[in-house]
């Protein structure tokens, strides 16, 4: 048995005002060509299919058409619901989609046959038994306790979403068990998830998603099975150290810092097209032998990079896109001393004839070296931990309505820990701080 793991697509992203329905419909014409060509059995979408939980009617469409391109495939698809998925708008279709050999998991429930399934290969023969597991909400598997502390929470969310891969990983033993006797071989159990796990690394565009107050997951909770495909994280990676828990990544670069941020002439080919983007698919194949796992190089549909260091550098490094037939999408982070008020038209001015669109232009000055120069006279004695938590932060640029509101969550976050650890501390612990301040 032969599956494709992808996961968040996020159709209908806007890009700095930038439609991406050109390259989401180039990656999707991609990965049917690549199931026809390696006669896959099945496609597994980890959550987030779409970027909002109300998409616009072009991204429906290209979801709906996908469906019925691929069941004239004879592949099976399974969706499952991402933090971005609305659950109601996934399951409006589920029904319909069934008819198509396709299999929508919005969100988890108690029905265990809608999340264990036996998966078939185009032979109709069994090959695999699939665990479903969605973006998992605290509703779903926890019922709040008054008077719990966080810690408490976080550690009563992390049992609960154990308990529910474990509940459905005996589930899929028992169906193992009897598909063995008929079968005289043991199927593959292959179980998903869409969550931060322990010890990832992320970008910008993946929104923080907290199930609850669990900010990660520990990879060591998944229950012992063949693979884990994993979605929301959207750079790919293998966790735990582990070649079978995998976060596959999303499909085209959804935000710079998901790409390379050094481009040289090397990357653009003769022609002026863009090669292989880092980003994958994952194709897993199940045989006599044991199991493959390959990682299948994206096509980059649109050239995109960014560019950092001083103005003279900046223009130096202009010069790779001249007579380039793509037009290529730039970040451009300029290193500068002073403050320059004229820095967007001299960018322009650099850009005028080249084939390349400025869409984020950032600037980075001196502030962060004069102010850890001024902290080497400080010590830790003269500050409260709300001084040095508001000391590092300013160090950092929240730029734009998603970083705000990042922000916002980590100042929260960081309030609700001490209030947290002095509510522990009791009165000796207000004596200590005292002594600390």
């Amino acid at each position: 048995m032969k599956i494709i793991h992808t996961s968040d697509w996020h159709l209908g992203q806007n890009f700095f005002t930038k439609s991406r329905k050109n390259e989401h419909q180039a990656f999707i014409n991609w990965l049917l060509e690549l199931v026809k060509a390696q006669q896959v059995d099945v496609v597994i979408i980890a959550g987030d299919v779409f970027d909002t939980g109300t998409p616009p009617s072009y991204a429906r469409e290209m979801y709906n058409q996908f469906v019925v391109k691929l069941s004239e495939l004879e592949t099976t698809l399974i969706v499952l619901g991402g933090n971005h998925d609305s659950v109601s708008m996934l399951n409006e279709s589920k029904d319909l989609l069934a008819c198509l050999n396709t299999h929508v998991i919005a969100n988890t429930t108690e029905n265990l046959d809608e999340q264990v399934i036996l998966l078939e290969d185009r032979s109709k023969q069994a090959g695999a038994i699939l665990c479903a597991v969605p973006f998992i909400r605290p509703r779903d598997v926890l019922q709040s306790v008054a008077g719990e502390t966080s810690t408490q929470k976080k550690q009563a969310l992390g049992e609960a979403i154990q308990q529910h891969y474990q509940t459905l990983h005996d589930k899929a033993l028992e169906i193992q068990n009897e598909q063995e006797q008929t079968l005289k071989r043991k199927l593959p159990i292959i179980v998903t998830g869409h969550l931060t796990a322990l010890g990832v690394t992320t970008s910008e565009s993946v929104r923080d998603i907290y199930i609850g107050s669990l900010e990660a997951f520990d990879a060591k909770a998944f229950p012992p099975v063949d693979y884990i495909a994993l979605g929301h994280i959207h750079r790919p990676q293998i966790v735990a150290k582990s070649e079978s828990i995998r976060y596959c990544g999303s499909p085209i670069p959804l935000s710079f810092d998901e790409i390379k941020t050094k481009t040289v002439e090397s990357e653009i080919t003769e022609k002026g097209q863009p090669r292989l983007s880092n980003k994958q698919v994952v194709l897993v194949e199940f045989n006599e032998n044991g199991k493959r796992i390959e990682p299948l190089p994206i096509p980059l549909f649109q050239s995109m990079t960014t560019l950092k260091g001083s103005l003279e550098s900046i223009e130096s490094q202009l010069q790779q896109f001249v007579g380039i037939e793509q037009t290529v999408w730039l970040c451009i982070h300029v290193e500068i001393d002073d403050y320059l008020s004229d820095l967007q038209p001299r960018i322009q001015a650099m850009t005028e004839d080249l084939n390349v669109e400025v869409l984020q232009l950032r600037r980075s000055r001196s502030q962060k070296t004069q102010s850890l120069t001024q902290e080497k006279n400080e010590t830790l004695a003269e500050l409260t931990p709300q001084d040095v938590f508001h000391k590092r932060m300013s160090l950092e640029s929240f730029e734009g309505e998603a970083a705000e509101a990042r922000q916002q969550r980590i100042i929260q976050q960081f309030e609700q820990v001490v209030s947290d650890v002095l509510e522990q501390q009791g009165d000796h612990g207000d004596d200590r701080n005292k002594e600390v301040k």
